[in-house]
């Protein structure tokens, strides 16, 4: 079983990465390692040290404190366990709609998304 604070480090690692349009296998070349480590860690199972996490935020272009932003959200370990992850597919959406500017479409888009997800 993984430690739910790896599997949230790891989750916003993915998140991040996606965001970003960027493959496992580039991450994992920036950072100088093989990309199934990549994998390991977006699946919490191996642990990311600070050194790497201060790496892969470089990387990544965000803060450190971005991969905890959420975490003391969760009131205990199981809420996170039960938590949804999110797919490539929902990342690749949610960046789709971020790049629309803000206005009147993008409202219309999110809307029409939170219509087919009720009725789903």
């Amino acid at each position: 079983m993984f430690h739910p604070t790896d599997v949230h480090i790891g989750r916003r690692i993915r998140e991040r990465r996606v965001e970003l349009g960027m493959s496992q296998s580039a991450l994992a070349e920036q950072l100088g390692i093989t990309f199934q480590q990549v994998q390991k860690y977006e699946r919490g199972g191996n642990r990311v040290s600070g050194s790497r996490l201060w790496d892969i935020s470089r990387v990544l272009g965000v803060n450190v404190s971005h991969f905890f932003e959420g975490l003391q959200e969760q009131p205990n370990a199981a809420a996170q366990e039960d938590s949804m992850p999110l797919t490539r597919q929902s990342l690749e959406v949610a960046r789709a709609i971020n790049s629309i500017p803000e206005g009147e479409v993008k409202s219309q888009i999110v809307k029409l998304v939170k219509t087919f997800a009720k009725s789903a």
